[in-house]
């Protein structure tokens, strides 16, 4: 006799918000908590709410609000824009992450927006395991929160019924009755439920005891996110709902059997590199981190990881990643495994030599970039990256290069090319002489020395970011000018006269064009 199913739902209710504060922090820009703050989409008239944060909660926010409306609500209300994209990147890992529990492991986000996160365990016989049901779901709800992410849990026999209690019934929720729960339990649509409530039917109990042709009438039209009569058969078992996890990603591996214990890897790494390239190139690939992993004869394993700042599959390249590092592994009294394997891979489809016989640009800076990582090391190299801003002095940000972001968007349309190669870390006042009327001073002094310009090209209007800045934030209008000299600076107004919004109008340098 075949054992009832054992389905555990995992609701992630803050998912969005606090992946996003932990990347802040690690990139050491975390708010305090105590800020109202929120993450922004475009919606049908505007942003809307996506995900905030718990200050903002107690203030009155709501996910769905327009932003308007909130910062009316709120005025420190702090916005950033949400990455839905790399959120749902982030829940297929966690999928994969939570396999240590069971083997059938899926991302559950049935309906668009940062409070359905969640994940759907196929738990049927390994609750033994763990010592129990009620240990499995406390050893899941510990795990998650000893990476950052609040949960709710609940087991039941059925998927819909697991994901009723999870999100509205009490914690840790095992086999419990859903009549009690609210129709919106059923994992309905907004104006199904609105038309539920106002037909009087705001339990899930109220809803089964309706005759079943009745409803099956006046739903026989509506998709699955729409039709009650589906989503109460898939809740009590009535219509199957398998969990199909899908296809394990593919692993990169190569590893090399000793007859006997050796003390350097040395030998033995330009085998493992080409093993694994030709893994590479079967399946379009290539490394962005590696891991060396030697198995000592005393029992244990000492690392070795290294990064690209590319894609490479290229054998002659990855032997130099491990340059002047392996000394680093202690051998020990010897090893006799040794195991190369790519933690970070992505996409590289063959690519057709240049005609004319010179070498890809791009990739000839990428391989300076881990010469000069191999001598120096990682922290001694940063490069920047873009962020999704019109002002330029939020438009990028240091990282370091070698960090593999699967996650990372295409380039942001925000920087320009005929912005100045040099920005100051702060724009630095200017003294006008005299000032055209639409135009940029004609003289100038900054830094005890005077400019007199030549010619210039300008305006160009840079309107404050609303959603971050502060109240009362003036306008900028940019110029490029250059002086008798040859000199070519970018320099701003910051203001207009009579825009209710402070004094007259201040000039600042910004940068420097070469």
């Amino acid at each position: 006799m075949m054992a009832a199913r054992r389905i555990v739902s995992i609701w992630l209710p803050n998912f969005a918000m606090e992946r996003w504060q932990k990347a802040q922090l690690r990139l050491g820009n975390a708010l305090p908590d105590d800020l109202e703050q929120v993450l922004a989409v475009e919606g049908k008239h505007g942003p809307v709410v996506y995900a905030l944060n718990r200050a903002a909660r107690l203030s009155g926010v709501t996910i769905g609000a327009r932003m308007a409306d909130m910062r009316a609500l709120c005025p420190n209300l702090h916005v950033d824009f949400a990455d839905t994209e790399g959120d749902k990147a982030a829940l297929d890992r966690l999928a994969l992450w939570a396999r240590r529990w069971c083997p059938w492991t899926i991302a559950d986000d049935w309906a668009a927006g940062a409070s359905s996160h969640g994940l759907i365990l196929d738990t049927t016989g390994s609750d033994h395991i763990w010592g129990g049901e009620a240990a499995m779901l406390a050893e899941m709800e510990a795990n998650l929160s000893g990476v950052g992410l609040s949960s709710c849990l609940a087991l039941a026999p059925t998927w819909g019924a697991a994901w009723a209690h999870a999100r509205f019934g009490s914690a840790r929720t095992i086999n419990a009755d859903p009549a009690a729960l609210p129709v919106a339990a059923l994992r309905l649509d907004g104006e199904t439920v609105l038309l539920l409530n106002r037909l009087g039917l705001r339990t899930i109990g109220q809803l089964s005891s309706l005759p079943r042709l009745s409803l099956a009438r006046r739903f026989s039209r509506a998709a699955l996110v729409q039709n009650p009569l589906i989503r109460l058969d898939q809740l009590t078992g009535h219509l199957p709902e398998p969990v199909s996890p899908p296809e394990d990603p593919v692993h990169f591996r190569a590893d090399v059997r000793l007859a006997e214990p050796i003390l350097d890897p040395t030998h033995h790494l330009p085998a493992l590199c080409t093993a694994l390239c030709d893994q590479f190139i079967k399946m379009h690939k290539a490394a962005r981190r590696l891991l060396l992993t030697v198995y000592r004869t005393d029992g244990t394993i000492s690392t070795l990881d290294v990064a690209c700042a590319s894609p490479s599959r290229e054998p002659a390249h990855l032997i130099f990643l491990f340059r002047d590092r392996l000394e680093k592994i202690d051998p020990g009294y010897g090893f006799d495994l040794i195991s190369l394997e790519a933690t970070v891979t992505e996409t590289l489809d063959p690519r057709q030599v240049n005609l004319e016989g010179s070498t890809d640009a791009g990739l000839e800076l990428a391989q300076l970039i881990d010469r000069l990582t191999a001598r120096f090391g990682a922290k001694a190299l940063m490069e920047l990256q873009p962020v999704a801003s019109h002002i330029p002095e939020r438009a990028e940000i240091r990282a370091a290069p070698l960090n593999p972001q699967p996650e990372r968007t295409a380039p942001s349309t925000y920087i320009r090319a005929d912005r100045p190669q040099r920005l100051l870390q702060h724009p630095e006042e200017i003294s006008v002489l005299y000032a055209m009327p639409e135009g940029p001073p004609a003289q100038f002094q900054w830094r005890r020395r005077s400019y007199r310009v030549a010619r210039y090209q300008g305006p160009e209007r840079i309107a404050p970011e609303w959603w971050q800045d502060r109240p009362g934030t003036r306008l900028r209008d940019y110029f490029k000018v250059e002086d008798d000299a040859g000199h070519r600076l970018w320099i701003y107004r910051e203001g207009l006269h009579g825009d209710g919004r402070g004094g007259i109008p201040r000039w600042f340098m910004h940068g420097m064009f070469f």
